[in-house]
């Protein structure tokens, strides 16, 4: 932290429970030189990892379907949502995170994981940096049973890229990370075409 226009004042913990939410009290420099007290939360659940597995053979993907509260009490009438793989990373480096979530959630054993870039997605209001890869699987790759941790119930669901592209336009695929993931195959088949 070295930002010369920001001076923390105080941080208080609001919450602990699933993880942690904090009120920080700072000074800010405006652009015109005045400094003024600011307050904000940040929502710190630690930094994350997500994947798309994709089989360029079949041109197809590898999904996850799970229930997410946070969007069942924000208009998901079944609570129920289609993502690329993710999870914390628990203290791990991002690959291995990746890694252990993949083999968890979807029973692929993947070796070839490339990182395609880091981003925050929530900016405002959460401290998570989410790392962003992508992996090739076959018909051949390892599998091992996957479908997450029992309280997880994760559904693993292989589709073609061009379905997949077909649920975002329709509103069924409305995760943010799987967007971008989707997205970035689709601009990576446009420039080798």
């Amino acid at each position: 932290m070295n930002n010369s226009r920001v001076q923390l004042i105080r941080q208080e913990v609001l919450s602990d429970n699933w993880y942690t939410l904090r009120k920080v009290t700072f000074n800010y420099q405006r652009k015109n030189g005045v400094w003024e007290t600011q307050s904000r939360e940040a929502y710190d659940r630690g930094n994350g990892a997500t994947i798309l597995l994709h089989n360029p053979e079949k041109n197809t993907v590898i999904l996850t379907r799970q229930f997410r509260m946070p969007t069942y009490v924000n208009g998901n009438a079944s609570g129920l949502l289609i993502e690329s793989c993710a999870g914390l990373l628990d203290n791990d480096n991002p690959e291995d995170a990746i890694r252990r979530e993949t083999e968890e959630e979807t029973g692929f054993v993947v070796t070839n994981i490339r990182k395609v870039f880091e981003a925050y997605m929530s900016p405002g209001s959460v401290t998570e940096k989410l790392y962003f890869f992508t992996a090739d699987y076959s018909d051949s790759t390892e599998k091992r049973t996957g479908g997450g941790i029992d309280e997880e119930e994760i559904d693993v669901l292989e589709m073609p890229l061009s379905q997949a592209m077909q649920m975002i336009a329709e509103g069924e695929i409305v995760d943010g990370k799987t967007i971008m993931l989707l997205q970035h195959l689709c601009i990576q088949q446009f420039q080798a075409a």
